[in-house]
């Protein structure tokens, strides 16, 4: 029987709301070992699980951090790990008030017949999974389908073939009594215009939310983390924070329904200050006016994260400093969904800023 709106638990709409509410947003810190390990090499630290323990429990264990942050998406060995006294980190996540969350998909694979163009894969089996990742503490999940734009892509048939995967896996999701965060990434990769990238974006959130509708998939007990409207990183023609912000507003109203619980945006590789200028100028008055029905926050990853794996380097002694610049770039973001982050507060401590 299709899950719909009179049939969905209430928690789950409460999940979804909490995760996007208070002017917060989430963690992602669910990149896979293979990735983790890339950052930690140029970083000079040892590719090994302990390491990526360390540099976990360094995340989880920042005081505060629930100040800024309402949610972590966590990767399969890290919803599987202990602190160094043993505790789960999950426990230290949901001691500090941070919602746990997890990765699901199995990552972005050749599509058939489509040179150069990629489909998400892990519905086989993800029944199972979910549920065994709910029993370890997680009360949502993140799918993230690739969707490139060079060289004349996407192709109709890429992005029905990841919207599908993409509705499929939310639908498992709140069957199995979990919040799904709903991925489609286009990529900032390229010269393409910014106009190009707001077409590209709206066919694809139309096509996503066309068969999130055809799986009954309940708006109101998911999140979506789409791209900013962005220029191609290789476009001669940059935009502005206003500009941006003015596109994706514009797009976003264009293409997703009002009943999503919210909007928590990707940085895509995003300096750190940049996204958070970005974001501030969506949500302060010249770029969305007051009229965006759903919280505009951030799910971000290295836009976080970068400046603390730097400072802590692999080295105990780095991680009270690392913990404040990974603070410093949350509190930020949490400014950013007030509307009102400026960069003058990039040489302000965390502290001063949530005061």
């Amino acid at each position: 029987m299709a899950v719909g709106a009179g049939v969905m638990k209430p928690c789950l709409i409460e999940t979804a709301q909490a995760l996007v509410g208070a002017g917060k947003g989430l963690l992602a810190m669910d990149e896979s070992n293979p990735t983790c390990d890339k950052r930690f090499a140029l970083a000079g630290i040892s590719q090994t699980a302990e390491a990526r323990r360390a540099y976990r429990e360094m995340i989880v264990t920042t005081p505060t951090l629930g100040d800024f942050i309402s949610g972590a998406i966590l990767y399969d060995e890290t919803i599987r790990q202990c602190d160094r006294h043993g505790v789960l980190l999950v426990e230290r996540l949901l001691g500090a008030g941070i919602i746990p969350g997890i990765k699901v998909d199995l990552g972005a694979k050749d599509l058939a017949l489509h040179p150069g163009e990629t489909v998400t894969e892990g519905l086989d089996g993800l029944r199972a999974r979910l549920a065994a990742y709910a029993g370890m503490g997680a009360r949502f999940a993140k799918w993230r389908a690739v969707i490139g734009i060079e060289h004349g892509q996407p192709s109709v048939a890429c992005v029905r073939a990841n919207a599908h995967a993409l509705a499929r896996y939310a639908g498992l999701c709140q069957a199995e009594g979990l919040v799904p965060v709903v991925e489609p990434e286009v990529l900032m990769a390229g010269d393409h215009s910014q106009d190009r990238c707001e077409q590209v974006t709206g066919d694809v959130l139309a096509s996503v939310f066309d068969e999130l509708r055809s799986q009954s998939v309940v708006l109101e007990a998911m999140i979506l983390k789409p791209n900013m409207i962005l220029p191609g990183l290789a476009c001669a023609r940059q935009e502005d924070a206003a500009a941006v912000a003015a596109s994706t507003v514009r797009c976003l109203r264009r293409n997703v329904p009002a009943a999503v619980a919210g909007v928590a945006f990707l940085s895509g590789g995003q300096p750190g200050e940049l996204a958070s200028a970005r974001l501030n100028a969506m949500n302060a008055d010249e770029g969305s006016d007051g009229r965006s029905p759903w919280p505009l926050v951030f799910s971000f990853a290295r836009a976080i994260q970068q400046p603390a794996l730097r400072i802590w380097a692999g080295h105990d002694a780095n991680v009270a400093a690392a913990q404040d610049a990974l603070l410093h770039r949350a509190s930020c973001n949490h400014l950013a969904v007030r509307g009102a982050y400026d960069a003058s507060m990039e040489d302000k401590p965390a502290q001063r800023l949530a005061s």
